[in-house]
């Protein structure tokens, strides 16, 4: 087992807190990707693989199909995506993900939560270096597949890992191998229940039970941040 499998299993996954959140985000990424590549899902397998995501999460079609519809219009904001790098209390590193329509107002208060809690934000490229940016594929498991065997037939679309999880087959691969491996599990017939892109921490810091404490209350400060789309750290 690789990279992403020791920290999947090493690392309890904060998911956000409400349906409200996700449903948010989710949203903003169809904004985007409706904006970039148009509404027709055939078309734009960013958009298919979003679909997808909403279905996952329960988001209702109506809610998805609403956020498409209000894409296209010519009144709805344009949203940026801008990744902001900073450091954590106790020497930690932090890649803050985000989706706004007016970044003096995000970058302002991403740099508040940092100086709250101990930290400071970061100049580009301070703590990237830090992480490997990848792209994983949950898709559910079809009977008989030796994942050895699929494995070696995908590492030509990019692929680096695969593993079992919960029932589910997890892939994962570079960034920018996105697409290929898209494109080779639909044309198997896999069914994708979910598709992300995670920033791994290439090594660990290990903190006390109280100075975890202290970082929850900083990654509570995101996720209340309806600008955040994601929050990656370092820490183990």
């Amino acid at each position: 087992m690789g990279r992403a499998f020791e920290y999947r299993k090493a690392t309890k996954l904060k998911r956000w807190g409400t349906m409200a959140k996700t449903f948010t985000k989710i949203g903003k990424q169809i904004t985007i990707c409706v904006k970039e590549s148009g509404p027709d899902p055939q078309s734009n397998s960013r958009l298919r693989v979003l679909i997808q995501n909403a279905k996952a999460a329960n988001m209702p079609k109506d809610n998805v199909e609403r956020a498409i519809k209000k894409a296209t219009s010519k009144d709805t904001a344009d949203y940026k995506e801008i990744v902001y790098e900073g450091y954590g209390p106790f020497g930690t590193a932090f890649m803050v993900e985000t989706a706004t329509d007016n970044p003096t107002r995000t970058v302002a208060n991403v740099r508040s939560y940092f100086n709250k809690y101990g930290g400071s934000l970061g100049t580009t490229g301070c703590v990237d270096y830090m992480f490997e940016h990848k792209c994983n594929f949950k898709v559910v498991m079809k009977e008989g597949v030796d994942l050895e065997e699929l494995e070696l037939e995908m590492i030509d679309f990019g692929i680096e890992e695969i593993f079992e999880e919960d029932g589910y087959m997890m892939v994962y691969g570079e960034f920018e191998a996105f697409g290929p491996i898209q494109k080779y599990l639909e044309e198997a017939g896999f069914e994708i229940e979910k598709a992300e892109f995670e920033r791994i921490p290439q090594d660990t810091k290990e903190l006390t039970e109280e100075q975890h404490a202290e970082i929850d209350k900083l990654l509570a400060k995101f996720e209340e941040d309806d600008d955040v789309s994601n929050v990656f750290n370092n820490i183990k």
